[in-house]
């Protein structure tokens, strides 16, 4: 682990290493605009600053799922729900992280205020029911340094979605406060994680709205309590 050096403006961290730096550190990065798009991430004093835009199939899938959860909510027990992909969750002096996914469930959800700073402030508003990373490139830390951040905010159920290998590894957080694999959504109750990557494999052949078109035919068929 590197030391940070608190001016964003002479650094370009790589882009799966987390450095030592201090909650002021991690202010300074976020409250400073940079040309690049950023996503940061703070855990147990180290930050993560991923910089860059978004590539073809992460965009695609990134897509594809918001598709996917607007077909699932209006198929199956239809409630509101939100979501805010990329937007920076915070923890004042504890943790901060920007998943590509997070998703609420019911009408509790974050709305921004004008003089409002444009975060998620996790002591104000109420964790989100799910988060997810689309791993391009950032597989280990999403399975790693990632996974135990979310973890440590109480978020019940998190996905890792492997682009390369069209897996998604989905983890559902346990009494100790550990995650577990899961093979079933406890969110999207009912929703087997292995028809997400099925919809996935198709996207190697398909458009994102294409496979969400078939997505939608095959949850038609699942025998959901509450429907």
């Amino acid at each position: 682990m590197n030391t940070l050096t608190s001016n964003p403006t002479k650094i370009a961290i790589p882009l799966t290493q987390w450095n030592f730096a201090s909650w002021k550190d991690y202010e300074t990065w976020r409250d400073t605009e940079t040309r690049e798009r950023v996503k940061l991430y703070y855990y147990q004093n180290h930050l993560l600053v991923e910089m860059g835009s978004e590539g073809i199939n992460h965009a695609n899938i990134g897509d594809l799922f918001s598709m996917l959860f607007f077909i699932w909510f209006s198929q199956h027990i239809p409630q509101t729900s939100n979501t805010f992909g990329g937007c920076l969750l915070e923890k004042s002096e504890q943790s901060s992280a920007a998943p590509d996914i997070v998703l609420y469930i019911g009408e509790d959800y974050p709305r921004w205020q004008t003089g409002e700073r444009r975060y998620i402030d996790l002591d104000r508003w109420r964790i989100p029911d799910l988060v997810g990373e689309i791993s391009d490139t950032t597989l280990s830390s999403d399975l790693d340094e990632k996974k135990h951040l979310y973890a440590s905010l109480g978020i019940t159920e998190y996905w890792a979605i492997d682009v390369v290998g069209r897996r998604v590894f989905a983890f559902q957080l346990q009494e100790n406060n550990q995650y577990r694999e899961c093979q079933v959504s406890q969110s999207l109750t009912g929703l087997p994680i292995a028809l997400l990557e099925q919809t996935l494999v198709r996207l190697q052949e398909e458009s994102n709205i294409s496979v969400a078109n078939w997505f939608a035919e095959q949850i038609r068929s699942l025998n959901i309590e509450g429907n």
